[in-house]
């Protein structure tokens, strides 16, 4: 799999994870897992705009 792949999907989970977790803390009135979940969902993000830049740039 090229890397830019391997980044995007792997961002994807972490975008998913991060929502279920953010959720999941709403639901449960924790707002320690509820900040872990948007932190995961922004990391997620950037992972899959740097996929995005890697695929632009043919690695």
């Amino acid at each position: 799999m090229k890397s830019s792949t391997k980044d995007q999907a792997e961002g994807k989970f972490h975008v998913v994870k991060g929502t279920v977790k953010e959720v999941a803390g709403k639901l449960s009135d924790n707002p320690k897992l509820e900040g872990e979940g948007a932190g995961e969902k922004v990391a997620g993000k950037a992972q899959q705009k740097i996929g995005q830049f890697k695929k632009i740039l043919g690695k």
